[in-house]
């Protein structure tokens, strides 16, 4: 009698439950857990010690590493003596609001001793953000990298890179930034400018005391590089490069682009741009410098200083050649206020639009809205003195409308529906006066204060023209807005013309993005799908226009359907 065995069907049902597993995981995800101890940390720059807040005492922050599909819980703790809330800059949080991170927008800070659980999916998005502080002016040095790599089995739409590096730019006082900041917003005038700009929290040899602070890319030859750019400055756009070298650009704002070649990248605040660097064969001691250096347009002082790093072929351990000692040139950068340049690299920036990676631009509209954005003035409080022009205080806004943040939060709010005290839904749609934008100044230039939103429908389209205004002075203002990518559809300079302006609008393949720079003395026009329920933040990225109240927000309504609701509040959430 033959023998009947059960070990193949066993292996046949444990493949098939294998694969099963897989398939499930792949589809659902994996969960990524960390841990953020915000801690005071001392930490030596520029021939100086500071005691700096730090997340694990590290600076720049640790990296935040996920996969598309994966769900990401941070647990923070505050072990510091200011109130701490964390962003996850440019993450969609579908449905997640309550985890976007802006102090008193979709949460109270965490308060001393406390602690708050972030937790969220990342839903269709792969590539390069970044997570900082958005509370006061504590993200000068809380801030660290978001990776975010495709499903298993999915590649990169560009050739493989050999090894991927973050870079984040940041921005260095010697004086404590609370201070600088709080002392400007009592005398109306601007804040101190910084002293020194860093690759990965280090100044560079271009500084003084500064030699061993360098940032070092060390390379092999023959090799593509994808370097992960990321712009954590506080105050100032920048422009970056690498001698003898030319970059890729292949992402922005973790969006697929059609890959074009630079020998230079312009970063705003808020943005991150991924590129592919191909190394030369080079001898082995071949040493270029990088660097970074601010594009300004405004009329106000700015930090005109240069970061510094080394990019450095691998020499081979036999080698017995000695490394000469390389020269400090740097690349040609453009000048500080080259507009035309800036210009130029931004139009290059348009969506891949592939079969894989469709760029999904609202064709029509539901709400139209105009927005201008830029400087003006308060009068000087009674029995003050103030540094503004004429005894007044600098400040800003959206359709003359410097937000007032509030003292609790506003998602709570809206989602217990109770704003009566806490905000108000009259936001302008329109500037409450027209007049020449970019042109001579009105007459008065007082700004209106308050806490305004805009109430919008679950799924309704927006179209949204930011005007610059050169009231104080034409300034490009980096424009970001939570819980959504939109669609830079069009820009140009001087005062936008609604006659003719849409015309000229790319429906397309425009890029998309969750920061825009505003062009100085210009205009930008975005898209956006409201399909986020939630209380959504926009603000100016410059942190001192920030302070100054060039900001406000979306309220974007619950849906019909179970999943086109905010889901309740987490048990932890902070209280004011």
């Amino acid at each position: 009698m033959a023998s009947f065995s059960l070990k193949p069907f066993f292996s046949l049902v444990i493949t098939i439950w294998l694969s099963y597993g897989l398939a499930l995981a792949k589809r659902a995800g994996m969960t990524r857990h960390y841990k953020f101890d915000i801690k005071m940390k001392n930490v030596t720059r520029l021939c100086q010690t500071k005691n700096i807040v730090t997340v694990n005492g590290q600076f720049p922050g640790p990296t935040i590493t996920a996969r598309e599909g994966d769900r990401v819980i941070v647990k923070v703790v505050n072990h510091v003596q200011y109130n701490v809330s964390i962003h996850w800059h440019g993450i969609r949080q579908l449905r997640s609001g309550w985890a976007d991170g802006p102090a008193y927008i979709t949460q109270c800070p965490i308060q001393t001793g406390q602690s708050y659980v972030y937790n969220f999916t990342v839903t269709g998005q792969r590539g390069t953000l970044f997570w900082h502080a958005h509370i006061s002016w504590l993200r000068v040095t809380l801030y660290g990298p978001i990776v975010i790599l495709p499903k298993r089995g999915v590649p990169y739409p560009f050739p493989q890179p050999f090894k991927e590096v973050p870079i984040i730019f940041g921005e260095w006082w010697k004086a404590d930034t609370e201070t600088i900041i709080n002392t400007a917003m009592q005398t109306g005038g601007a804040p101190n400018i910084s002293d020194a700009y860093t690759f990965n929290g280090l100044p560079g040899p271009l500084y003084n005391c500064s030699s061993k602070d360098t940032f070092k890319l060390k390379v092999k030859p023959g090799k593509t590089y994808l370097l992960r750019l990321i712009n954590a400055a506080l105050n100032d756009e920048l422009f970056f490069s690498i001698a003898n070298h030319n970059l890729t650009v292949v992402e922005a704002d973790a969006v697929y682009v059609k890959p074009f070649k630079t020998s230079i990248v312009l970063i705003t605040p808020g943005q991150t741009t991924n590129v592919l660097l191909k190394t030369k064969h080079h001898n082995p001691n071949a040493t270029f410098l990088i660097a970074a250096q601010p594009y300004a347009t405004g009329p106000a002082a700015f930090d005109n200083s240069t970061s510094a790093g080394i990019l450095e072929y691998h020499t081979p351990s036999n080698t017995t050649k000695k490394i000469k000692k390389f020269p400090l040139s740097k690349p040609k950068l453009p000048i500080f206020n080259d507009t035309t340049f800036a210009t130029s690299f931004i139009k290059k920036i348009r969506s891949l639009n592939s079969a894989n990676f469709p760029a999904k631009v609202p064709q029509k509209v539901d709400k139209h809205y105009f927005f201008t954005v830029g400087l003006g003035l308060n009068p000087c409080p009674k029995n003050r003195t103030c540094q503004g022009p004429n005894n007044t205080m600098l400040t800003a806004s959206v359709n003359n409308v410097s937000f007032v943040m509030p003292s609790s939060a506003l998602l709570q709010a809206h989602f217990s529906n109770q704003s009566k005290g806490v905000y108000t839904t009259d936001f302008p749609a329109n500037p409450q006066f027209k007049f020449n934008y970019t042109g001579t100044p009105p007459n008065n230039i007082m700004v209106t204060s308050g806490t305004k939103v805009v109430v919008l429908p679950f799924n309704t389209t927006v179209e949204l023209i930011m005007q610059d205004t050169s009231i104080i002075g034409a300034e490009s203002h980096p424009l970001h807005l939570h819980g959504f990518n939109f669609f830079v559809v069009g820009q140009g300079f001087g005062n936008y013309k609604s006659k003719t302006d849409p015309a000229k609008f790319n429906l397309v393949d425009p890029a998309e993005r969750n920061t825009v720079g505003v062009p100085s003395g210009g205009w930008v026009a975005i898209r956006f799908l409201a399909d986020n329920p939630g209380v959504w933040f926009m603000h100016c990225h410059l942190e001192v226009h920030t302070s100054w109240g060039l900001k406000m927000a979306w309220i974007v309504m619950d849906g019909k359907h179970r999943h086109q609701k905010l889901p309740p509040p987490p048990s932890d959430l902070p209280k004011c």
